[in-house]
């Protein structure tokens, strides 16, 4: 029989919580027999939640508990000083099951600045990991596509992006199932030469790695089409990357919508056209890819968009089960050649 992988999700965080988490929640333990969920936050809450989403549908009741935070950090709290002063909110207590191996991982829709803050300092680091990034999936024209990072360091170095190629290689390889996944860095052109310090200290550092099939540069514009199965970028260019994609999509999106319904010949044209427009959008959906892991932790973190709504929760819960079942950090331990430097320095 499969082990159980329990999951700790912040009922309180996102814009639709906590009647979507929730609801998306209880969606992971029909579908997987593997899933349990402990939904973190105000037990009150919870429970009425439960009521308004269930639709009188059942579910194994023995696979989900709540667990009671009486407080919730807000989007615009400061994170750190949120993570110190608010020790009972969804996202500390949520993090601090991971901690303790209550629980093996922790989903959440909540503040992004809490949630790196919170990985780092309650779940911990793997020793030998210098930062953890922030690793969305998103889709591409040949299939998905891991930027890494997105959100998590803005000021990396060149010898944490080599570590951040690593984890995301092991990632794709053993999780979205890509085989000698395609590790490009971002750049503003093809050339070795070119680029700013970071990526020109970079690069040589990536082609001598021997544990990634790195394959140069990439443009953004080369991103959407499936030209790496990898993207390395340092944080902050990778968050404008993820920005640029999800708004494009989306106006582009609305504008297909306003351009169908414009006319009675271009209506007649979209209900010929649905079928296969309906398809090629759930190849997009980024939905669909669940949520974006904090790698390299000592327990799973996993960040859902503040809008996240049932389906991209439960596919979230899904990625967790994977990862444990793939025994990530485990392989991150055993093939990358990790390097304690707290020890390193001692002896020096």
């Amino acid at each position: 029989m499969s082990e159980i992988v329990n999951v700790a999700v912040d009922a309180m965080g996102g814009d639709n919580a906590p009647d979507e988490v929730v609801k998306g929640a209880l969606q992971a333990v029909r579908h997987n027999g593997q899933v349990k969920v402990t939904l973190v936050g105000r037990q009150d809450v919870i429970r009425e939640a439960m009521d308004r989403v269930g639709g009188g549908e059942p579910y194994p009741s023995d696979r989900v508990e709540i667990c009671h935070a009486s407080e919730v950090i807000e989007t615009a709290e400061p994170p750190v000083h949120a993570i110190q002063t608010k020790k009972d909110s969804s996202i500390v207590r949520g993090m601090m099951l991971v901690k303790e191996g209550k629980c093996d991982a922790f989903v959440t829709a909540g503040s992004s600045g809490a949630t790196l803050v919170g990985g780092q300092v309650l779940v911990g680091r793997i020793k030998g990991i210098e930062r953890p990034p922030l690793a969305p999936v998103m889709p591409t024209a040949k299939g998905p596509v891991l930027l890494i990072d997105c959100g998590a360091n803005v000021d990396a170095r060149a010898s944490q992006l080599v570590q951040f190629a690593q984890m995301g290689s092991i990632y794709m390889e053993n999780i979205v199932g890509v085989k000698k996944p395609r590790v490009a860095i971002l750049n503003i052109g093809a050339e070795e030469e070119k680029g700013n310090a970071l990526v020109k200290e970079t690069f040589p550092l990536l082609k001598e790695c021997d544990t990634i099939n790195f394959i140069g540069s990439i443009e953004a514009r080369d991103v959407p089409a499936g030209a790496a199965d990898v993207v390395v970028c340092e944080a902050f260019a990778g968050n404008v990357v993820l920005k640029m994609y999800e708004g494009v999509a989306a106006t582009l999106l609305g504008e297909i919508k306003s351009a169908m319904m414009s006319s009675l010949r271009s209506k007649i044209g979209a209900i010929l056209v649905k079928p296969a427009l309906k398809s090629m959008l759930k190849k997009f959906d980024i939905a669909t890819y669940g949520g974006a892991p904090l790698l390299g932790l000592n327990g799973l973190v996993v960040k859902n968009h503040g809008n996240a709504k049932a389906i991209e929760i439960e596919h979230a819960i899904e990625q967790c089960v994977a990862f444990k079942e793939q025994k990530i950090n485990e392989q991150f331990r055993t093939k990358m050649k990790l390097v304690d430097r707290t020890k390193a320095r001692a002896a020096q």
